[in-house]
C-alpha cells in the first residue's frame, strides 16, 4: 500500500485569480477548469456572496506552494 503525504496549496503556475481552483485541481489530480466552471455555476446559483466569501477565505488560509517549499527546505537544512 502506498501512502502519498499530499498538502493543499495555492497553485503558483495554474492560477487565474489567486490559484486556488489550480491548488484543488493539483490536490485531487483533476483538470482546474472543470473546477472553476462547477465552482462559478455554483456560486451564481446560491446568491453569489457565499461563493465569494468561500473563495476569499480559502485564498487567505491556504498557503502558497512556494511557501511550503521554503519550509521543507528550512526544515531539511
Amino acid at each position: 500500500m502506498k501512502i502519498v503525504n499530499k498538502k493543499l496549496y495555492r497553485s503558483n503556475t495554474n492560477k487565474v485569480v489567486f490559484g486556488v481552483m489550480g491548488g484543488f485541481g493539483e490536490y485531487f489530480d483533476v483538470d482546474p477548469v472543470i473546477l472553476r466552471v462547477a465552482y462559478i455555476f455554483l456560486s451564481v446559483f446560491t446568491a453569489f456572496f457565499p461563493g465569494v466569501f468561500a473563495y476569499i477565505l480559502m485564498a487567505i488560509v491556504m498557503p502558497k506552494k512556494s511557501e511550503i517549499l521554503k519550509e521543507k527546505s528550512n526544515i531539511s537544512e
